[in-house]
């Protein structure tokens, strides 16, 4: 057995290691989109605040933030 097939068993090793401690980031992000226009059904992450919701329902829909996110805040 040569350097190199220590250093491809190493690496495969190291692979599946890292592979089996890595969370999905996408499944988090989708967890944390909760806040849904009611208009558009665009999502929206649980920590957006009232200003930013506000303004996507002035510039897209016209209508107030009680129109597109009913839920808002309750």
């Amino acid at each position: 057995m040569g350097n190199g097939a220590k250093a491809q068993q190493k690496r495969e090793r190291n692979a599946a290691k890292a592979g089996a401690t890595a969370k999905s980031q996408n499944k988090t992000n989708q967890a944390a989109l909760n806040i849904v226009c009611q208009t558009c059904r665009q999502a929206f992450l649980l920590t957006t605040r009232a200003p930013a919701l506000e303004e996507h329902a002035q510039n897209k829909h016209a209508k107030t933030i009680a129109e597109c996110f009913p839920t808002f805040g309750k």
